[in-house]
Order: C-alpha cells, then sequence, then structure tokens
C-alpha cells in the first residue's frame, strides 16, 4: 500500500467532495491510490508555487529540493519526500519526465508572477502543468501509448483553460493573469494588471475566444474517448462531463464583472457520475 505523507488527510478533505475525488472514488483501489498520490504531488508542489508567505528564492529551493528526490527515487535511491510515489511508479511506470514537467510549470509561476502571457508561453504552461498530468493519469487508466498522449493533450488543456476562465477573479487577487495576451489585445485591451483587465467589461470577448479553443479541446478528447480505446475511461470521462458543464455555465453567465464563480452542485455531480457510468 502507497504511504501517503503526514499532511495527506488535509489534502484529501481539501479535494473531498469536488469532481476529482467523485471520479477517484470510482476506480478500483490500486488505481484510485496511484491517482490520489498523483494528486498529492501535484497540490504539493502547487503550494509551493502558491506560497506568497514565502520569498522566491525559498520556493524556488524548495521547488529544487523535490527535482533531487524525483531524481534518487528514478535511481533506486532513498527518496525523501517523493517517497509515497514508489509504488505508483513502479505499478504503472510513470515517466520521471512528466513529474518534472509539472515542476517546471509551478516554477514558471514562482520566477515571476504570469501576466498576459503570450499563447505559446500559455500553451507550455498548460502542457506542463496538466498535460504532463494527463500523461501520467492515462497510464494508471491503463490507456495505450498513443491515444493516451492524445487524450492527455486534449482534455488536460480543456480543463486547464476552463480552470483560468474560472479562477480570473482569484488568480488577479494573488498578481496573476493567464488571458492570454494577443485575445486581450483583439478585444481592445492592451495593458496586463491582473486587476484593471478583469474589471473592464472587454474581457468577456478575450474569455470567449479562449472558451471556443476549450471546447475544441473537449470536442477532439470526446471523439477519442468514443472510438473506444484500450483501458479505463470512466473518470476522465466524468471529468470531461464537469468541466465542460462548468464552461457551458460560463458562457451562458459571460465573463463581465461582477462574476460570481460558477460550481457544480451535488445533485447535478450525481446524475453526471449516472450518466457517464450508464452511457459513457
Amino acid at each position: 500500500m502507497t504511504v501517503l505523507p503526514s499532511d495527506a488527510d488535509a489534502i484529501r478533505a481539501r479535494v473531498s467532495g469536488s469532481s476529482f475525488y467523485t471520479a477517484m472514488r470510482l476506480m478500483p483501489k490500486v488505481e484510485r491510490e496511484a491517482m490520489f498520490a498523483i494528486y498529492m504531488f501535484c497540490r504539493l508542489v502547487d503550494d509551493i508555487a502558491d506560497d506568497g508567505t514565502r520569498p522566491r528564492p525559498a520556493r524556488a529551493t524548495a521547488l529544487a529540493e523535490w527535482r533531487r528526490d524525483l531524481d534518487a527515487l528514478y535511481a533506486g535511491r532513498p527518496a525523501g519526500q517523493a517517497s509515497f510515489l514508489r509504488e505508483p511508479v513502479q505499478a504503472f511506470g510513470l515517466q520521471h519526465a512528466d513529474f518534472l514537467a509539472v515542476i517546471d510549470g509551478m516554477e514558471m509561476d514562482v520566477v515571476a508572477d504570469i501576466r498576459a502571457p503570450d499563447l505559446a508561453t500559455l500553451a507550455l504552461y498548460c502542457d506542463r502543468v496538466a498535460v504532463a498530468v494527463g500523461r501520467l493519469s492515462t497510464r494508471v487508466f491503463g490507456m495505450e501509448e498513443a491515444p493516451g498522449a492524445e487524450l492527455a493533450h486534449q482534455l488536460g488543456r480543456a480543463l486547464q483553460l476552463t480552470n483560468i476562465l474560472r479562477d480570473l477573479d482569484e488568480d488577479a487577487a494573488i498578481g496573476r493573469l493567464y488571458l492570454p495576451r494577443e485575445l486581450l489585445v483583439q478585444a481592445g485591451i492592451e495593458g496586463a494588471e491582473p486587476d484593471a483587465v478583469i474589471a473592464d467589461p472587454r474581457v468577456d470577448a478575450a474569455c470567449r475566444t479562449l472558451a471556443a479553443q476549450a471546447l475544441e479541446h473537449f470536442s477532439a478528447a470526446d471523439r477519442l474517448m468514443r472510438s473506444r480505446p484500450r483501458g479505463s475511461l470512466l473518470a476522465p470521462r466524468l471529468m470531461a462531463a464537469v468541466y465542460r458543464a462548468l464552461l457551458d455555465r460560463m458562457l451562458a453567465e459571460g465573463w463581465k464583472p461582477p462574476r460570481q464563480r460558477v460550481r457544480i452542485g451535488k445533485p447535478y455531480l450525481l446524475y453526471l457520475v449516472v450518466r457517464c457510468s450508464v452511457f459513457g
């Protein structure tokens, strides 16, 4: 059995009730424990990146310690804080490069607060913080290499873009703005100061353009899953359904200020669980 860090219960409580936790509970025990270990890793390194109480050099050092521990894990040496990943890595062939990619993404937030990145930088960020996690996950789902990588790419980007669109106000509160510069300029917004951008009614146009990109990724992921590749796909189907519902609600409500953060209630989440379980 995977031995999780001492703060596992606290992180489990934070995610309890979410669509991710619901998806994990639907999986067999070994796969469920592996997915929670991956989530734990992502949560721990993300908390380092978002820790505004520590100076940037201290956060960079903490991420470097994770790199060293992962190197030790894959070299068969004592792995310190990464030890809880040993069993999932061995059981599912999780790739060293994917864990490092996640840290690379967190480091982008540590070096400087991301503000209106160009589209290429946003794509790189999404690949690191979301697609890499997808590649780890599809190995746990038992998918073959090519369809697994494609699902990770399409669904990972769809989920991350939806998160960006949902978290505008929360990100701005910590000095970040992930909306791409090109889409802001296209909407008539020249600046990159988070509070000013999200207070501009024209931000709605930029968000709708980014939402269209997310919809394209959702559609591509759905087509791939409907082709029935090998693997257990209930969890990604549920995640896609929940996040697509969130995006649809945001599109209906728009992004003009003032905004309210959209949520999926438990009754609708249960409906999606049943729908995905029965109809795929």
